[in-house]
C-alpha cells in the first residue's frame, strides 16, 4: 500500500516517490481518454484520463492479437513509474530478466486517482467521483482493450493495492490474464486493524480545519502530518528499522527527513480518495471463479497483512491453482514494501512463469 520509507535507508515500504533508475529499454509514456466514464457510485466523468508507461513492443499473432503483454499494478499513492526503481527494474526489466522488455510488452498504468491519471487535484477536488477498486479495474480493462488493443495478458502482477486489484481482475474478467501474481494483500474485506489505520488516516485529514471540506486554500498541513505518520508506521518493518535506526537521535532525524520528502507535492484530497477507494473491496465470495495459476506472496513482517491472522492459508485453498508463499521476516525484508524488492521473490516468480 505504501511504497518508500526513510531517505537513504533503502527500506522501501510505502506511499510516495522512490528513486527511479534508467531501465535497459527506454520507457514510453502515453494517455488514453475514456469518454463519459460511469463510476459504480453513479457519478460520471466526461473525460477520464488514463496515463500509462510501457516498455518493449507488442508482438502479434496471425490474427493480430498481442501475445506478450504483461501488466504490473502499483499500490496506493504510487504510479506505474514506481516499477522503474532499481529494486524492481534492475532485477526484472533488464536483458535476460524475467520481464525483459526485449521479450515482453510491459504495461505500467497509473490507476484512477494516481500519478498522471485523472484525480481530484486536477481541479474537481472533493467533487471528483468517489471511485473504488472496481472502478479502477474497469478503467484498466478499458485502457487495455480499447486503448492498447490488448485482449490477453500473459501475466498480471500487482503489489499492495495492485495485489487487491489482481484478485478483482481474476473474478471480474476470468481468464483475461493467463497467470496472476498478487503480492502483499489479502482477498477479504478490509476490516480490523487494516481498516482502522486507514480510517485514522482519513479522519486526520478531515479533522484539520484547513481541510475545509476539501475546498482548501492551502494544504491542511496538520492533517497531512498525522496521515503521513500513520503511513510510515503501516509500511515499516521492525527489524531492519531497528538495525538502521539504533538511537533516538537517528530515528528522530530520519523521521523528519522522510516526512519532509513525502509532504512535498502531497495533495490531501488525492490521498483521502486513494485510501478511501478500498472501502468496498471484498473478493472473498468469488475466489472459486479464479481458475488460472496464482502466485500469491506476502511477507511475515507486513503490518498491513499480518500473517498471524491466518487469512491467506485459509483462502488459498479456495483457489483452484493457487500457491501462497510467506516470506520469513529478516533484516533483508522490507515489511509491506517487500512486494517491490524483486531480489526477495524473483526466484519464486521464475518458477511460476516457467510452469
Amino acid at each position: 500500500m505504501i511504497r518508500s520509507f526513510v531517505a537513504g535507508l533503502a527500506l522501501c515500504v510505502g506511499l510516495s516517490g522512490a528513486a527511479v533508475a534508467a531501465p535497459a529499454v527506454a520507457p514510453k509514456e502515453g494517455e488514453f481518454v475514456v469518454r463519459d466514464f460511469k463510476f459504480g457510485s453513479g457519478e460520471t466523468l466526461p473525460e477520464l484520463r488514463l496515463h500509462y508507461t510501457t516498455l518493449g513492443e507488442p508482438k502479434r499473432d496471425a490474427q493480430g492479437k498481442v501475445t506478450n503483454a504483461v501488466m504490473v499494478l502499483h499500490g496506493t499513492g504510487g504510479s506505474g513509474k514506481q516499477f522503474l526503481s532499481p529494486q524492481f527494474a534492475d532485477e526484472l526489466l533488464v536483458p535476460g530478466g524475467l520481464l525483459d522488455p526485449a521479450k515482453w510488452y510491459v504495461i505500467l498504468p497509473d490507476g484512477v486517482g494516481h500519478g498522471k491519471s485523472s484525480k481530484p487535484s486536477d481541479g474537481l477536488r472533493a467533487r471528483f467521483p468517489h471511485y473504488d477498486y472496481d472502478d479502477m479495474v474497469a478503467a484498466q480493462h478499458r485502457l487495455l482493450v480499447e486503448g492498447l488493443k490488448v485482449d490477453r495478458l500473459q501475466l498480471l502482477m500487482g503489489t499492495s493495492m495492485g495485489c487487491m486489484h489482481a484478485f478483482v481482475w481474476g473474478e471480474t474478467y476470468p481468464g483475461f490474464a493467463e497467470k496472476l501474481a498478487p503480492f502483499a494483500c489479502q482477498p477479504v474485506a478490509i476490516a480490523g486493524r487494516n481498516r482502522m489505520w486507514r480510517k485514522m488516516t482519513m479522519d486526520a485529514i478531515k479533522a484539520d480545519p484547513a481541510w475545509n471540506g476539501g475546498d482548501y486554500a492551502q494544504q491542511p498541513q496538520q492533517g497531512l502530518r498525522t496521515a503521513t505518520d500513520f503511513l510510515i508506521i503501516a509500511g515499516a518493518s521492525a527489524l531492519p528499522m531497528q538495525l538502521a535506526l539504533p538511537t533516538r537521535e537517528a530515528t528522530d532525524k530520519a523521521l523528519e527527513a522522510d516526512f519532509t520528502r513525502r509532504i512535498a507535492g502531497l495533495d490531501a484530497n488525492d490521498l483521502l480518495y486513494q485510501v478511501d477507494a478500498s472501502r468496498t473491496y471484498d473478493p472473498s465470495a468469488g475466489l472459486e471463479k479464479i481458475e488460472v495459476p496464482v502466485l500469491w506472496i506476502n511477507s511475515a513482517d507486513d503490518f498491513i497483512n499480518p500473517p498471524e491472522l491466518g487469512i491467506a492459508e485459509r483462502e488459498v485453498k479456495r483457489l483452484k491453482r493457487g500457491e501462497f508463499v510467506l516470506l520469513p521476516a529478516s533484516e533483508k525484508t522490507k515489511g509491506h514494501g517487500s512486494h517491490t524488492w524483486a531480489v526477495l521473490w524473483k526466484d519464486r516468480l521464475k518458477v511460476f512463469l516457467g510452469q
